[in-house]
């Protein structure tokens, strides 16, 4: 239970349809496919998936150039997110530099684009004469968290999570318990990826990606779905700004919504393989942490990637804790996969969804998996009020996470 309130007051997105939520919100409203056909995966030897969601309207050259050339492509993204959810929120420039701002961002690893370039060039002659001095501030794991830093100027604390799937969950869950505690007042926090052809093949090699849809990458993926193959892979970046419910009133801040819960458990059972009494048990903890009742809750915003282990293990750990009454949908059939960064850009969503009230259906479920029936899909776009949401995330390595979000009244 946090000790102190915490509300979000700024949101900042980078995703397949472009930059901005009302970006987001249009393309997941519209039943919009942000993923593609890459032709360039066809020039991989034994890479069979073509499809990617990549990001799209994003000009780098915003960001100074002394900032930018430290930068990768996940660094541009979080920082053009960070920068957006600030000005959403209000924060002034002041306030970067106060030391009660802080910063949790996470990426899964550093950027693979620039590991790759380096080490072509220097297998060439096995030279470093090349190398740019810059190498190693795109590629060191905290290179989001610390080049946002640097861009924003902010002084006050810095976490870099780091959890694969779950680690824009994991940073804007860290971000509420520190504010929780008060450490800091505000917090920029969530996740950035960028896409890289390693990243598709490794979930190809595991036969965990989506193949069977290359000629139509817009039917592509299907999570909760018979037909379902697998994974998409995407990119870019979702950031909310936290702040304590007493700074928020104090600046007079437009408060979007609250987070009440968080909770992260690992599986050591398998690393690779999900569990459903330990996805439960995460769903459990985090509505125990918020002091809600499964029966509060008005939807589940389910991780449910498209795998045939992930989505019926989910399913079975959401009929456990919610029976089959409280509407469940996934947002990856419309954005692919984002891994570090898709938490908090379907979180960004959920938000939405609380302020509006409305619910988003899972893109491409046409036919639901029997074993994945246990549960009651979102159908339509239904309106109706929308007050409390678990927003779910798992990770390869066995590491569960959920927050509860819910709406403030104005």
């Amino acid at each position: 239970m946090l000790l102190r309130r915490v509300v979000i007051t700024g949101m900042g997105v980078v995703s397949p349809f472009g930059r901005g939520i009302e970006t987001l919100m249009g393309g997941l409203l519209t039943g919009k496919s942000g993923v593609v056909l890459v032709p360039e995966l066809a020039e991989i030897v034994g890479m069979r998936t073509r499809v990617a969601a990549l990001v799209t309207g994003v000009d780098p050259k915003e960001i100074p150039r002394k900032f930018r050339r430290s930068m990768s492509n996940m660094s541009v993204f979080a920082t053009l997110a960070c920068q957006d959810a600030a000005a959403m929120a209000g924060v002034s420039e002041a306030e970067f530099g106060s030391g009660r701002l802080g910063v949790s961002i996470g990426s899964t690893i550093g950027s693979p684009q620039t590991m790759q370039e380096f080490f072509r060039d220097f297998s060439i002659d096995n030279s470093l004469e090349r190398m740019k001095s810059t190498l190693f501030f795109h590629i060191m794991n905290h290179s989001c968290a610390s080049n946002v830093a640097q861009a924003l100027g902010v002084t006050g604390r810095i976490l870099a999570p780091a959890a694969a799937c779950s680690t824009s969950c994991h940073a804007v869950g860290y971000a509420a318990e520190m504010i929780g505690i008060g450490k800091q007042e505000l917090m920029l926090c969530g996740g950035a990826d960028e896409f890289h052809p390693l990243t598709s093949g490794t979930f190809d090699i595991m036969n965990a990606a989506s193949t069977a849809f290359n000629d139509s990458p817009g039917r592509t993926p299907r999570p909760f779905d018979r037909d379902r193959d697998g994974i998409v892979c995407g990119e870019g970046s979702g950031i909310l700004l936290l702040e304590s419910l007493e700074s928020a009133e104090r600046r007079g801040a437009a408060i979007l919504a609250e987070i009440t819960g968080f909770a992260t458990n690992s599986d050591p059972g398998s690393i690779a393989n999900p569990n459903a009494s330990c996805i439960a048990d995460c769903m459990r903890q985090a509505l125990d942490d918020a002091q809600v009742r499964p029966g509060e809750v008005d939807y589940v915003n389910a991780h449910a990637t498209a795998t045939e282990q992930g989505d019926i293990a989910e399913c079975e750990a959401i009929s456990r804790i919610f029976g089959n009454s409280t509407p469940v949908s996934s947002l990856k059939g419309h954005l692919g996969h984002a891994m570090a960064a898709s938490g908090t850009l379907e979180m960004a969503a959920c938000i939405e969804m609380l302020r509006q009230g409305v619910l988003i259906p899972t893109l491409n479920l046409e036919n639901i998996d029997p074993r994945c029936a246990n549960v009651q899909h979102v159908q339509g776009v239904p309106r109706r009020p929308v007050a409390t949401v678990i927003k779910n995330n798992f990770a390869l390595g066995g590491v569960n996470s959920s927050i509860i979000l819910r709406r403030y009244p104005q």
